[in-house]
């Protein structure tokens, strides 16, 4: 007999058994995190059960569907769950997790929590979410069936490195904004974000997968609710304090995890729960540790996103479009064309004597190969793109010197550019101290110790020369105009170039990163 719907068993469930919850304690580590309440009878980790076996075999005994599974290892279990690793005993014998319900077990909430979740992953497909592959049912047990990962999860992963380094929480925070844009465009709201809900789809190079959407809930951006949920350490105030909250809540979460991620533990890490709720209820700014060494963008981010009052947190789409988030150069499939497409447009600028030109495109261009490497997965391909990477960056290195070069001759001693701005600056005290400023800026860049020192000074010096190119009229100001612009047009390509280490460190920066920096993929999580 061919197994039920999932819509007969969705009707079946919600008349299902009703019961109470146990005493329970979280538990996370393999493709599951779950609440652990009693231990699975007669299962020990490493032993393999039939789903066909012999009487008293858990397949056997949970009536598996079809008996089309072996389960191998139990990765979690719950008041009302038991979570096994499994493979189809047929064809691909692929890998899978099945999330076995004990119906009987079921009250009122976890009914509703289970059927929300069903319903949700049912409805939902993107590369960074947990995936329900089948749904079934008997008298006794639900049974999702759902993708396995096999890197355990991100409470345990940081935990064996006590910390990240920014650039590898990054990477996972993308690609937890890619799973959190996704579910906000359909209005879902998770609810119970924390690193034990969020998987790692492998051991090496792992690709960030969201799970547990058991309180989960659709959410227009206004709609507002007033149920407890989540977990203390990472539930946003209003939840707590207020008793009322709406989908912001997540931002807050998201907040937490990427603290934790960066500084071992989450901001309200406490010995006690009277101790957690006085931190929540306090009016306290959150402090972020002055080390490790932060970016400003990071930085700028986590005070954003650990803002008490909902009102004044960060919003979704500002989220989304924060320089740290970066989605634009989010590792995926697209990356590689739109790298490709810039390199086009560079070689015909070089080829057309722009060397400025030719540069910023090549530098843009390397900002999408880097992820379009980390995305690649075969051996062959990876390595056809690194030695074409590795041509555009010895040829960007050509174009730098060029570049910086011909902007230098236009403040040096003797150079007729020069000498026609410092002969304006006579009767100008505001234009003379520019040129005094841009000629420490090009010192500093010569010294070549901290390029952060010279784009401070370009840019005090550029943004004056502006202010006053705007104001000088008449027959000086167009000799300004035309010269200063030359000098302004070079200049800005160091600053852009320069300034954009300031947003993504894995850009190709004018201060120096080597081929092996750009090409030795950093933003693989694992090989940190």
């Amino acid at each position: 007999m061919p197994p039920p719907s999932p819509s007969q068993g969705l009707s079946q469930l919600s008349q299902g058994g009703s019961g109470t919850g146990l005493s329970t304690r979280e538990v996370g580590g393999g493709s599951c995190v779950v609440t652990l309440a009693v231990p699975a009878r007669g299962v020990t980790r490493g032993q393999a059960h039939d789903g066909l076996g012999t009487a008293g075999s858990v397949g056997a005994s949970l009536g598996l569907p079809q008996g089309s599974f072996i389960l191998t290892e139990p990765l979690g279990s719950g008041t009302y769950a038991t979570v096994y690793k499994a493979y189809r005993k047929r064809d691909t014998r692929e890998v899978v997790a099945i999330k076995c319900v004990n119906k009987r077990s079921l009250n009122r909430a976890s009914v509703e929590n289970l059927l929300t979740e069903i319903e949700i992953l049912k409805t939902i497909r993107h590369p960074n979410i947990v995936e329900l592959k089948d749904f079934q049912w008997d008298s006794d047990h639900i049974y999702l069936i759902m993708e396995f990962c096999a890197g355990g999860d991100l409470s345990r992963f940081i935990r064996t490195r006590r910390m990240l380094p920014e650039k590898v929480a990054r990477v996972f925070l993308q690609q937890l904004a890619c799973a959190l844009k996704f579910l906000h465009d359909h209005n879902i709201s998770h609810l119970d974000l924390k690193p034990q809900n969020i998987l790692l789809s492998a051991p090496e190079n792992p690709q960030l997968k969201l799970a547990d959407f058991g309180f989960a809930q659709y959410m227009s951006p206004w709609d507002e609710k007033h149920v407890l949920r989540g977990s203390p350490l990472y539930m946003a105030p209003e939840m707590v304090c207020r008793q009322h909250y709406d989908a912001r809540v997540d931002l807050w979460s998201v907040g937490v995890i990427l603290y934790e991620a960066l500084f071992g533990k989450p901001p309200f890490a406490s010995r006690s729960f009277a101790e957690l709720e006085e931190k929540i209820r306090s009016d306290r700014a959150v402090e972020l540790p002055s080390r490790p060494q932060l970016s400003l963008e990071c930085r700028d981010l986590l005070g954003q996103l650990l803002e008490r009052d909902p009102r004044k947190r960060i919003s979704f789409e500002s989220f989304f479009a924060h320089p740290f988030v970066d989605m634009e150069h989010v590792p995926g499939p697209e990356s590689l064309g739109k790298a490709t497409d810039l390199v086009v447009e560079a070689v015909r600028k070089d080829q057309e004597g722009d060397a400025a030109a030719a540069f910023s495109l090549y530098r843009k261009a390397l900002e999408y190969f880097v992820p379009a490497l980390h995305y690649e997965s075969d051996v062959r391909r990876k390595e056809a793109i690194r030695a074409k990477v590795r041509q555009y960056i010895s040829r960007a290195e050509e174009l730098k010197v060029l570049v910086t070069s011909s902007n230098k001759n236009l403040l040096e001693k003797g150079n007729p550019a020069r000498e026609l701005l410092k002969e304006m600056a006579k009767d100008k005290p505001r234009l003379c101290a520019a040129l005094e400023v841009a000629s420490a800026a090009i010192a500093k860049e010569e010294e070549g110790r901290d390029d952060s020192d010279a784009l401070e000074l370009y840019q005090q010096s550029l943004g004056e020369l502006l202010l006053l190119l705007a104001a000088s009229p008449g027959t000086a100001g167009g000799l300004f105009h035309s010269n200063s612009l030359r000098w302004l047009h070079g200049k800005g390509i160091f600053i852009l170039a320069l300034g954009s280490g300031r947003t993504s460190p894995l850009l190709f920066q004018l201060g120096g990163s080597s081929p092996s920096q750009i090409l030795g993929e950093p933003t693989n999580p694992a090989g940190s």
